[in-house]
Order: C-alpha cells, then sequence, then structure tokens
C-alpha cells in the first residue's frame, strides 16, 4: 500500500499525528476512518493489517494518533473519551477538507466505542464497524482498578497499562460515566457490523451482544473466533479487514466502473515492508507476496505462481470454448500446473544470461462425457491457448522509467 505521511490539528489546536494508507493506483473507491484501541497507536500491527486488507480492495484509510498517544502531540491526562470523539470529528472534517469525505468509521475496543458515539454526529459517514468494542465506555475503568481510589482522592493516578505508565485523570473517569450507550446505539441508524471474538479476555463477548440488541437493523455479527482482544495473530487481524471491506461495499456508491479499451493494464506497488506487493489489473484489485520460508508474508500468490495460475486459466478456458463450439459434453477442465524453478535463485542471479530453463508441469482433468478421440482433440487443443503460446514465443520486455 502506498502510504502517506501528515498531521492535522484538532479543535484544540493540537497536532494529531496520522497517516493515509492508499490503495495502489491512488485512486480510492472510498475512504475509511479509523480509531485505534485505548491507549494504543497507529502502528499497532494489527492496524496495519486491517489497513492493508481495505486497500488491497481499492479503500483508502485515515488512520492517526488520538491525543497523547503515539507521536500527536497534547497530554494523555488532559484527554478524555468526549476528547477522542472529538478528534474523530477532527479527523472527518481534515479528509472532507483535503481528500474526500470519509463513507466508513471503523474502530477498535474504545475506539469502537468512541465510533458509535461519532458516527451519530457526521453525515458522511455511511457505516460503522466495532471491533472488540465494549457496550459501554464506563467498562475501561476495569484496566484501572489498581489506581481508582486514588484518582478519586487526588484527582490523578499514573497506572501501567500493557507495560507503560500513564495518568489518569478523575475528569477521564467522570466523562465516561456520563455516557448513555444504549440510547446512542439506538439513535445511531445506519448500517452497523459487529466484530468480536467469544475468546475476548479484555472486553467479553456478551458486549457484542448488548450492542447488537440496542442496534437497529441493518446490524451484522462476525465472529472472531479464536482471536485475542488486540488481533495479535496476523491471520486474525487480516480476515478482519478482509470481512469488513467485503460487507462495506453493501452500503456505499462505488464509483462506476470505466469500460476498458484494449489491453487490460497492469499495476504494481511493493513498499519498504518485505515482499508483500498490491496489484491492480484492470477493475480487479489483490495482494501478491512470497512465502515465509524466504522472508514474506504469505499474503498472496508469489510471481511464479501468478504465471501458472495465468497458464492454468487460460488454458481452461481455451478448453472450454473450444468444447463449446464443437457442442461436446466437457463440463468441467480442471488444469493443474507446477513451476520448478527456484524463483529466489533466480533474483539473484537476474543478470546472469545462463539461467535455468523453466519448466511448466501441466496436468488436465477433463469431466464429462467423451470418447478417446474427443480427449486427444482437446489436448491438441491446450497447446494453442494464447498464455501457452506466448511462453513458447520469443518475448521482449521493454522498460520504460517514468
Amino acid at each position: 500500500m502506498k502510504s502517506k505521511q501528515l498531521s492535522f490539528t484538532n479543535l484544540e489546536g493540537i497536532e494529531l499525528s496520522a497517516r493515509i494508507d492508499f490503495p495502489v493506483d491512488k485512486k480510492p473507491i472510498a475512504y475509511a476512518l479509523f480509531a485505534h484501541c485505548f491507549t494504543c497507536n497507529k502502528n499497532l500491527n494489527a492496524v496495519r493489517n486491517i489497513s492493508r486488507a481495505l486497500t488491497s480492495k481499492g479503500f483508502a484509510v485515515l488512520l492517526f494518533d488520538f491525543t497523547g498517544l503515539g507521536s500527536s502531540h497534547g497530554e494523555f491526562e488532559d484527554t478524555s473519551f468526549s476528547s477522542n470523539i472529538q478528534d474523530l470529528i477532527a479527523a472527518s472534517n481534515f479528509l472532507a477538507e483535503k481528500f474526500q469525505a470519509p463513507e466508513i468509521l471503523i474502530g477498535h475496543s474504545l475506539g469502537g466505542a468512541a465510533a458509535l458515539y461519532t458516527a451519530g454526529q457526521l453525515a458522511n459517514i455511511k457505516a460503522v464497524v466495532t471491533i472488540g468494542a465494549p457496550f459501554d465506555p464506563h467498562h475501561v475503568t476495569r484496566l484501572l482498578a489498581d489506581g481508582i481510589e486514588e484518582i478519586r482522592e487526588k484527582g490523578k493516578a499514573k497506572i501501567n497499562i500493557g507495560g507503560r505508565p500513564f495518568t489518569i485523570s478523575k475528569h477521564f473517569l467522570e466523562d465516561l460515566e456520563s455516557k448513555n450507550s444504549e440510547l446512542v446505539a439506538k439513535e445511531l441508524r445506519k448500517p452497523l457490523l459487529i466484530m468480536h471474538s467469544p475468546q475476548d479476555n479484555t472486553v467479553g463477548i456478551g458486549n457484542a451482544a448488548k450492542i447488537y440488541t440496542a442496534a437497529h437493523h441493518p446490524k451484522s455479527f462476525i465472529t472472531l473466533d479464536g482471536a485475542d482482544h488486540l488481533l495479535s495473530k496476523k491471520v486474525d487481524s487480516i480476515y478482519a479487514g478482509e470481512m469488513i471491506a467485503a460487507w462495506v461495499v453493501r452500503y456505499i456508491d462505488l464509483p462506476k466502473k470505466k469500460e476498458l479499451k484494449g489491453a487490460s493494464k497492469v499495476i504494481s506497488k511493493t513498499g519498504n515492508e518485505d515482499f508483500t506487493t498490491e496489484i491492480k489489473a484492470g477493475n480487479h484489485q489483490f495482494l501478491a507476496d512470497e512465502p515465509e520460508s524466504v522472508g514474506g508474508h504469505d499474503l498472496g500468490p508469489s510471481p511464479y505462481d501468478l504465471v501458472s495460475s495465468g497458464l492454468a486459466a487460460c488454458t481452461s478456458m481455451t478448453l472450454q470454448m473450444y468444447a463449446k463450439r464443437k457442442k461436446w459434453d466437457l463440463q468441467d477442465a480442471i488444469v493443474h500446473v507446477e513451476h520448478n524453478k527456484n524463483h529466489v535463485k533466480d533474483c539473484e542471479n537476474c543478470e546472469d544470461s545462463k539461467a535455468k530453463i523453466d519448466h511448466f508441469y501441466r496436468k488436465i482433468e477433463l469431466i464429462g462425457k467423451l470418447d478417446g478421440e474427443q480427449k486427444a482433440r482437446l489436448m491438441e487443443i491446450a497447446d494453442r491457448c494464447p498464455v501457452h503460446k506466448t511462453l513458447h514465443s520469443e518475448v521482449k520486455v521493454i522498460s520504460e522509467l517514468i
């Protein structure tokens, strides 16, 4: 994903650190605004993975640090749940002024509760997503149990949360206690996706049930079975991002796809995060990557897997097209392709003219009522698929610096 580091000021004039993650073609279909969890920041791995899943589907995502957290200015002890809401409103206003108003509001943990409270105040928000969110923001005081009495007696106290010290003020507690979550959920009246793990030991699954019961339709629930509260496992945060991207398209106005003229154009973008690469091929976006065994994240097929996929897809399409023209009973054409060249060694010897010869092993299953002659003819036709011909012909790659 293409990222842009920036900053904006909240309603108090405090500068907040932010980042926008863009899809590979820098032409987002919509903007999403993300609210991170209590005492977290925009660089949490789970947040990055969710954002990457969204950008791979064409969305842009604004992530920022709440006042006093991460790289944002201000003092955390001067903040409150209400100030988090104001920060979200400021972020939405910033996007609307500099880019495009966000249509999707996503919040994790206490950020999810803030998203519920904020969404009703922003006419531009068309869909809301909560991840591991507490029904009542006051739930967060369970993390402050050891210092509650000191906070109430002295006005503030320094409390260790997640291995880091934070100063919590009495105003913070009083602000949480003043919120009416049930009323906010009932008055939301916007499409809502609730995501929660049954194994969440920080914010119990019962919170999701309360949010769901209070909210009006349309509302959806997706279980993050096996995940912890912070979505520490990569597979959980990627899954969450992919589900959000699939769900939200039902509630936003997607731009009309332009009719493609001529050959489809392919764009790829590899950032500085190892091998993970975003690809836009025509109207389709997806990820390519390398296996974890060679330093990748295995978030998508490898480059050679993509080449093999092209050969397999073209072969099965060609076979079906020919069989239909002949009116033969070819029900399924299943093509298996393997490539035996070590792509890592190739890359290390990219300038070596004596590189190994590529071998693509193709196995074809022809399902249907076909006789021996028909199968033999289809095997001949398989060698005539356009990609097969391309791989056997002299190919030139012409590169130009732009």
